[in-house]
C-alpha cells in the first residue's frame, strides 16, 4: 500500500511532465484501435449488403467467378441461355426464378464525355433492374427503365456528377456505345458499397452487354415456404446437370467475403504495421522521461532507501507509476481510436463509399488489445530506468541531484552496439550480393532489424562525435549560447541518443522508401528508353480493363502511323515434353511487336515466333523446365482448342519491361480460339510516320469519345509512372508521420525535462547576465542539434537500406541506384525546423523562469 501511495504521489506531482508521454501512448493505442474498428466496421457494412442482395440461390455460368465478376479478356460476362430459367422454375421447391444481366466492363459517360465512374476504385456496374435489387434500393425519383432508350442511376452517383431526369447519358461497352436518358434514380436502403450502378431494362440489357439477346448472366432464385437454401441448391443442381455454377446466399456471400476481405488484409496489416513503428519511437520517449525522472529524484529515492525502503519497492514504485501512465494512455486512445475510425468512415464517405455509424463495430477484442497493448509497451519501456532506480544507494541522499552515467554500462552498450552493427551490415552485404532476389530479401530483413538495434544501441557514441560536430558547423556561430547549446547536448549523450534514435526510425524508412522508390522509376524509365521503340502506348483504364474493339479500330485506322502492334492476354494450358502441365499466359501480338519492344534472343529468332504454329519462352521459365528452341508444346487454349507450337526463340529475362512473357501470333491464337472468345487487346502500341505532334493529337482525337482509353507518349508514360510511384510514397510517408510526431514529442518531452532539472542553473546564467532571447536561442539551437542528430542517423542509415534493397531488385530488371538528393536535403533541413518547433514550449518556459526562485531551487 505505501508503494501505490508513493507512485501515486509521485505521478501527479509530475503529472505535467507524463502528459507528453500519454500523448505517445494514447497516439499509438488510438491507431491500432481506430484500425481495427474501421476493418471491422467495413467487414460489417459488407456482411450486410451481400446478405441482403444475394438470393436464396444463385445460377451463373460454370466459367463465372464465385463472385460473379464479369471476364476482363473478352468484355463480356459469361452467360447461359434463357432458356435455363424454365428448367430451374420445374425444380422441386423453387417460388420464383428470375433471369438477370449485368457487367463491369463498362464505362459510362454523361454527354460532355466525362466518366461516371467511382473515384474510390469502385467498379461501375451496368445491369438488369430486378426483383432482387429492388429489395436493397427504392426509386425516389422518376421511374424504372421502359425501353431501350431509359436508364435508371443509384442516388449517390446522380447527386455527385449532378444527373437529373432526363439527362443523356453512354454505356461505353465491347459491343460499342449505346445512349439513353435518366428516366429514374435509385436510393439503397442499405450501405452504399461505392459502386456507380445503371439499370436498363431486361430486353435491353442482353444486347447492349452482351451483344444479343436470350441470354442471361444470373438467375435469382427464390425457395418456397419450408424449403432451405441447401436443399434448394441440390434440387435446382439435379434439374440443370454440371454446366452451371449454383451457390446458396450463404456462399455468394462468403465469396463476396473473402474477395473484399484480401483487399481489408492488406489495409488492416499495413496501418497496424505503421502503428507498430509509432509504438516503437514511443518506447524511446517512454524510457527518456522515466530515466530522467528518476536521476532528477536521485536523492529522494535516496533517502527513501536510507529510511529503510528496499530495492524491491523502488522498482515497483517506477513500474506502478508506468502502469498507471499507460492505463490512462491506453484509456485515451482507444476512445480516440474510435474517433479515428469514424473520420476514416467520413473520408471513405467523401470517395463515394458511404459507411453508416449505425454500423459502428467495437468488438471487445479491439479495446483488450488496445489496453494490453500500451500498458505493456509502457511498463516494458520503464523497466530499464526502474532498475536503474533500484540501485541507487541510501549515499545518494548525500550527493547533489543526478546519478552519475556508468561507465562500466556504457561501456558494454557500446560494444553490442557495435557486434550488432556489423552483424547487421554483413548482413546487409550478403543481401546485396545475393544471386536471386528471394534469397537475399530474407538477410535485408535481419540487415534492417540488425543495423536499427545496433546504432540504437551506439547512440550515445555516437551523440558524442557528430554533435561535435555538428556544433563545430553550425552552434559556433551563435558563440557562447551556440557553445553552452552543444555542451548541454553532449551532458547526457544517453539522452541525446535516444532522443534523436527516436526520431532516427521513421526518417530512416522514409529516406529507404525514397531510394526505392526513385530507382525504381530512374530503372523504369532507362529500361523504356533501351527497350520501347514504340512512340505511343494505348491502354484502357491504366492496363486494368481491356480496349474495345470501337477503340482498336479506331487506333488502327488513325493516320500518321507507320505501324500498329496489338497485345492480348491469352491464358493457356502448357503441357512440356517432359509431361509436365503449367497453367500460362500467353501474349498474342502482331509481328510489327519485336520492334516496339525490344527484347534480347538468347537462342533463335523472336521474328520466327510469328510464324505459323511458332511461339517464344522466357529465359527463366525455360531454364527451369529445360525448354529450348525447336521443342514442340501442347498449348490448350482457354476457351478455344489445342495447339502444337513450336518453341522459335528464347528470350533474355534480365529486364523489367515484359520480363517472362510467352510470344505468339494473333493470328495463331485465332486458328484455336474462337471469334466470340478471343481476347480483347489490352494495349496497342503504335509507330510514327509523320509529324509526331500531329499523329499524337489525332491519336488523342480517334478514341476521344472513349474518356478510359488513354494515349501516351514516351514523356506521358514516364510521368505517369513517377506519379504512380510518388502517390504510393505519399500515402506511405502519410502513415509514417504518426511516428514521426511521436519522436518530435520525444523531443519535446526531452527538453522540458531538461529545463526542470537545470533550473538552479538556468537561474544562474541568467543572474550572470544572460538574456531571455539568449536563453530562449540556446534551448532551441539544442533541439536543433538533436532532432539534426537523429536525422543524419535515419538518412543515412536509410539511404544503406535502401540502396540494399536496389541490389535485390536489380535482380528483377531494376538496375539504376538513383538517390534522390532534393528528398534527403529537404528532410534534413526539414528536421530542423522539427527541432525549432520542438523547443518552442520549453524554451519559453525556460525564459520565464523567475530567477531568484530558480537559484534556490533544491
Amino acid at each position: 500500500m505505501t508503494v501505490l501511495k508513493t507512485s501515486l504521489r509521485n505521478f501527479l506531482a509530475h503529472k505535467g511532465r507524463m502528459a507528453l508521454s500519454a500523448i505517445a501512448v494514447l497516439l499509438s493505442v488510438a491507431f491500432v484501435c481506430g484500425t481495427l474498428v474501421f476493418t471491422d466496421t467495413m467487414n460489417t457494412t459488407f456482411d450486410k449488403l451481400f446478405q441482403a442482395t444475394a438470393s436464396d440461390v444463385t445460377v451463373s455460368a460454370k466459367s463465372s467467378s464465385d463472385t460473379g465478376e464479369t471476364t476482363s479478356r473478352t468484355g463480356k460476362p459469361p452467360v447461359m441461355p434463357a432458356s435455363v430459367v424454365g428448367k430451374i422454375r420445374e425444380a422441386q421447391g423453387v417460388a420464383t426464378a428470375e433471369g438477370t444481366v449485368f457487367s463491369t466492363a463498362v464505362t459510362v459517360v454523361d454527354h460532355d464525355l466525362d466518366k461516371l465512374s467511382p473515384k474510390s476504385g469502385a467498379p461501375t456496374i451496368v445491369g438488369s433492374w430486378n426483383t432482387n435489387d429492388a429489395r436493397t434500393m427504392k426509386i425516389t425519383s422518376g421511374t424504372a427503365p421502359k425501353g431501350p432508350d431509359q436508364v435508371m442511376v443509384d442516388a449517390d452517383t446522380a447527386d455527385k456528377h449532378h444527373l437529373k431526369l432526363g439527362d443523356e447519358i453512354g454505356i461505353i461497352s465491347v459491343v460499342g456505345t449505346h445512349h439513353a436518358r435518366v428516366s429514374g434514380v435509385a436510393t439503397f436502403t442499405v450501405t452504399n458499397p461505392g459502386a456507380a450502378i445503371f439499370y436498363l431494362d431486361t430486353k435491353t440489357a442482353p444486347q447492349i452487354l452482351v451483344g444479343r439477346t436470350g441470354v442471361y448472366t444470373n438467375v435469382n432464385v427464390t425457395a418456397a415456404k419450408g424449403v432451405t437454401d441447401a436443399q434448394l441448391k441440390r434440387n435446382v443442381a439435379a434439374g440443370l446437370g454440371d454446366g452451371y455454377k449454383v451457390q446458396t446466399a450463404k456462399e455468394v456471400a462468403d465469396a463476396n467475403r473473402k474477395d473484399i476481405g484480401k483487399f481489408l488484409n492488406v489495409m488492416k496489416y499495413a496501418m497496424l504495421g505503421f502503428a507498430g513503428i509509432a509504438f516503437l519511437v514511443g518506447i524511446f520517449l517512454i524510457v527518456n522521461t522515466f530515466s530522467m525522472l528518476v536521476a532528477q529524484r536521485t536523492r529522494e529515492i535516496g533517502l527513501m532507501r536510507a529510511i529503510g525502503s528496499s530495492r524491491e519497492q523502488v522498482n515497483r514504485s517506477v513500474l506502478v507509476e508506468a502502469l498507471l501512465l499507460g492505463v490512462i494512455g491506453s484509456l485515451l486512445g482507444v476512445g480516440a481510436g474510435v474517433g479515428i475510425a469514424v473520420g476514416l468512415m467520413k473520408l471513405m464517405g467523401t470517395m463515394g463509399m458511404h459507411l453508416s455509424t449505425d454500423d459502428l463495430t467495437v468488438a471487445w477484442t479491439t479495446p483488450a488489445l488496445g489496453m494490453l497493448l500500451g500498458v505493456v509497451v509502457t511498463v516494458v519501456a520503464a523497466y530499464l530506468p526502474a532498475r536503474r532506480a533500484g540501485k541507487i544507494s541510501p549515499m545518494a541522499a548525500l550527493r547533489e541531484a543526478g546519478a552519475p552515467a556508468d561507465a562500466r554500462a556504457g561501456a558494454v552498450r557500446a560494444l553490442i552496439g557495435l557486434v550488432l552493427t556489423g552483424a547487421g551490415s554483413w548482413s546487409l552485404h550478403v543481401a546485396a550480393t545475393a544471386d536471386h532476389a528471394k534469397d537475399g530479401s530474407a538477410w535485408l530483413g535481419l540487415g534492417l532489424v540488425l543495423t536499427l538495434i545496433g546504432f540504437v544501441a551506439l547512440g550515445p557514441l555516437l551523440a558524442a562525435g557528430l554533435v561535435r560536430v555538428l556544433g563545430a558547423v553550425m552552434l559556433r556561430l551563435f558563440g557562447p549560447v551556440g557553445r553552452m547549446a552543444e555542451r548541454n547536448a553532449l551532458r547526457n549523450p544517453r539522452r541525446t541518443g535516444a532522443t534523436g534514435a527516436a526520431l532516427m526510425i521513421g526518417l530512416a524508412l522514409v529516406a529507404c522508401l525514397s531510394v526505392v522508390g526513385s530507382s525504381m522509376v530512374a530503372s523504369a524509365t532507362d529500361e523504356l528508353d533501351k527497350s520501347v521503340g514504340a512512340d505511343f502506348i494505348v491502354e484502357a483504364s491504366g492496363g486494368s480493363k481491356p480496349l474495345t474493339p470501337a477503340a482498336s479500330e479506331a487506333i488502327r485506322n488513325t493516320p500518321g502511323l507507320a505501324h500498329v502492334s496489338r497485345l492480348k492476354e491469352v491464358p493457356a494450358e502448357l503441357t512440356l515434353p517432359n509431361g509436365s502441365v503449367h497453367q500460362q499466359k500467353l501474349f498474342a501480338t502482331d509481328p510489327a511487336y519485336p520492334q516496339d519492344v525490344r527484347r534480347t534472343t538468347l537462342s533463335g529468332r523472336l521474328s520466327a515466333a510469328y510464324g505459323r504454329d511458332a511461339m517464344s519462352v522466357g529465359s527463366d521459365f525455360a531454364h527451369k523446365n529445360g525448354v529450348k528452341v525447336g521443342d514442340t508444346l501442347k498449348v490448350a487454349f482457354d476457351g478455344g482448342g489445342t495447339a502444337r507450337l513450336r518453341v522459335a526463340a528464347v528470350t533474355s529475362d534480365d529486364t523489367s519491361i515484359d520480363k517472362g512473357k510467352m510470344y505468339t501470333a494473333v493470328t495463331t491464337v485465332g486458328r484455336y480460339v474462337p471469334v466470340d472468345r478471343m481476347p480483347l487487346d489490352i494495349a496497342v502500341l503504335a509507330a510514327n510516320n509523320g509529324d509526331e505532334h500531329q499523329v499524337y493529337a489525332a491519336l488523342k482525337k480517334s478514341v476521344a469519345t472513349d474518356p478510359s482509353v488513354t494515349v501516351m507518349d514516351r514523356s506521358d508514360y514516364k510521368k505517369d509512372l513517377r506519379e504512380q510511384v510518388g502517390q504510393l510514397l505519399d500515402m506511405v510517408y502519410g502513415l509514417l508521420a504518426l511516428a514521426i510526431v511521436v519522436a518530435v514529442l520525444g523531443v519535446v518531452n526531452t527538453l522540458a525535462l531538461s529545463v526542470v532539472e537545470r533550473t538552479r542553473e538556468i537561474g544562474l546564467m541568467r543572474a550572470l547576465g544572460l538574456s531571455r532571447r539568449q536563453m530562449r536561442r540556446m534551448i532551441r539551437l539544442e533541439s536543433v542539434v538533436i532532432a539534426l542528430f537523429g536525422a543524419l542517423l535515419g538518412l543515412g542509415l536509410g539511404m544503406g537500406w535502401g540502396a540494399t534493397a536496389q541490389k535485390l531488385l536489380a535482380l528483377e530488371g531494376m538496375k539504376v541506384l538513383e538517390i534522390p538528393w532534393p528528398t534527403i536535403t529537404g528532410v534534413f533541413i526539414g528536421s530542423a525546423f522539427v527541432g525549432l518547433l520542438a523547443a518552442l514550449v520549453p524554451a519559453f518556459r525556460a525564459a520565464r523562469m523567475n530567477v531568484l526562485n530558480a537559484i534556490a531551487t533544491d
